[in-house]
């Protein structure tokens, strides 16, 4: 596979690259390579995950380790380990748990899912306290599009190039991300997709109004437009949109009666080092997607949250999934919150922005291969280049650092190509993430 050909690899970390043969020869012991073989012999191939790079044994905290002992720093974590994997009251609440209610089946509910929605409304601003809950994330923006239907009585939908909001296929139909609709049409009709701000690359680069103008321009050509998705901050690249940006687009949404859903699936929940990223705007969505790490990186859970003033559906089903009120998830999600809170997690997280920001801003000075650093939070992207005037992506080289950081114990993903993402959980400490960024600096002065 040529890399300088993959303008369509949105998501790095292709497993069926050169260098993925070279990693399965030179780190994979002869027990790894036999559960390997097994795992690619049972499960269906797809490009990013089967056939898989090692064998994992166990997960807690800020790591995890393969069956031959190896620890990984863990940079990735689908976006699930906020608290730190394996957390030890999380674990109780859920064992506590299974020890009563282990199922609530449909047109039943219980206290845990009740007590989980109270907390979830309590967290929202004016009368954001509906709420409805999925098992996963894309079944979340699933729900979001039916509901915007029904309320708005329009089914066209407004959403970024670029963008992703889950893989199933109304969800893949409103995303941005080319290498997960290959292949997959015809897709839902009525999506309209306009070019993302950003501020390092891209034809409306660091010109917001300029996207803004577009935005408004589809709003008045399409009458029939009722939602408007869009991931308030990229987690894949790391696009951090002004808050001037998204408070004209709140005056766009309100001006053009379209409801502003806003997918905040990977990076709520402390991320950002606020509990929901529109807080950083002072905007409010009229619907809210989260999940991931809503289940304490444990238990599947996902949800919506929308105004008062939309529970208008009473004779619509917009989603009666089979785990909706699940007590499990609800003791999850609600014990993942409470630990946010408890620990002071949002403040330990700005408190760490500022810290993974110099070091990287130094990085950046030291190696000429590193074209931007941006981020907020414990959400951070680092951009490669071949040469800091072209931008011209470096795909290998990003590659070459990723399976290098592996090599030394570093996980974390490579989005868009060419952007190392860096996401560790919300709990980790400075020597750890002096140790990452030590494996990382060591990792680029090989390239």
């Amino acid at each position: 596979m040529n890399l300088n050909n993959t303008n369509k690899k949105t998501e790095g970390d292709i497993n069926l690259t050169p260098a993925r043969n070279a990693w399965n020869k030179s780190e994979i012991n002869k027990k790894t390579k036999a559960l390997l073989e097994k795992d690619a012999r049972y499960f269906l191939h797809q490009s990013m995950s089967t056939p898989c790079l090692d064998v994992l044994k166990d997960c807690k905290g800020v790591s995890f380790e393969n069956i031959s002992g190896k620890k990984y720093l863990d940079f990735h974590g689908n976006n699930v380990h906020q608290i730190g994997y394996s957390n030890p009251k999380l674990i109780d609440n859920i064992i506590t748990q299974l020890q009563t209610l282990t199922f609530s089946p449909r047109r039943f509910t219980n206290e845990p899912a009740i007590n989980f929605a109270e907390k979830l409304a309590s967290l929202m601003p004016s009368n954001l306290n509906r709420i409805l809950l999925t098992p996963n994330g894309s079944s979340a923006i699933g729900i979001a599009l039916k509901l915007a239907r029904a309320i708005t009585g329009k089914f066209k939908v407004v959403s970024f190039w670029d963008s992703f909001h889950g893989a199933s296929l109304d969800a893949i139909s409103i995303g941005g991300e080319s290498v997960f609709r290959d292949h997959m049409g015809p897709l839902m009709p009525g999506v309209e997709r306009i070019p993302p701000p950003v501020t390092y690359r891209g034809i409306f680069e660091n010109n917001e109004n300029k996207c803004l103008e577009y935005l408004e321009y589809v709003f008045s050509k399409e009458n029939d437009i009722g939602a408007f998705v869009a991931e308030t901050i990229r987690n894949t690249d790391v696009q951090i949109p002004s808050k001037e940006f998204w408070k004209e687009v709140r005056k766009l949404c309100d001006t053009n009666n379209v409801l502003l859903i806003l997918d905040e699936i990977p990076i709520a929940l402390g991320r950002t080092g606020r509990m929901f990223a529109f807080e950083h705007y002072d905007i409010e969505p009229d619907i809210l997607c989260i999940g991931k790490g809503l289940g304490g990186g444990i238990i599947p859970q996902a949800a919506i949250i929308t105004r008062d003033t939309y529970n208008v559906c009473k004779d619509i089903s917009l989603g009666h999934y089979t785990h909706e009120k699940s007590p499990l998830g609800a003791v999850a999600g609600l014990t993942t919150i409470n630990i946010i809170e408890e620990e002071k997690l949002l403040k330990k997280t700005r408190k760490d922005e500022a810290y993974v920001k110099a070091a990287l801003s130094a990085l950046k000075t030291k190696h000429k291969i590193i074209g931007d650093v941006r981020g907020i939070g414990l959400l951070w992207g680092v951009e490669l280049v071949k040469d800091r005037e072209t931008k011209e992506k470096a795909f290998e080289e990003a590659e070459k650092v990723m399976y290098n950081c592996l090599k030394r114990g570093l996980s974390f993903k490579v989005s868009a190509g060419n952007v190392l993402q860096l996401s560790p959980a919300l709990t980790i400490t400075r020597k750890e993430l002096d140790k990452a960024l030590n494996i990382l600096d060591e990792s680029l002065a090989l390239i």
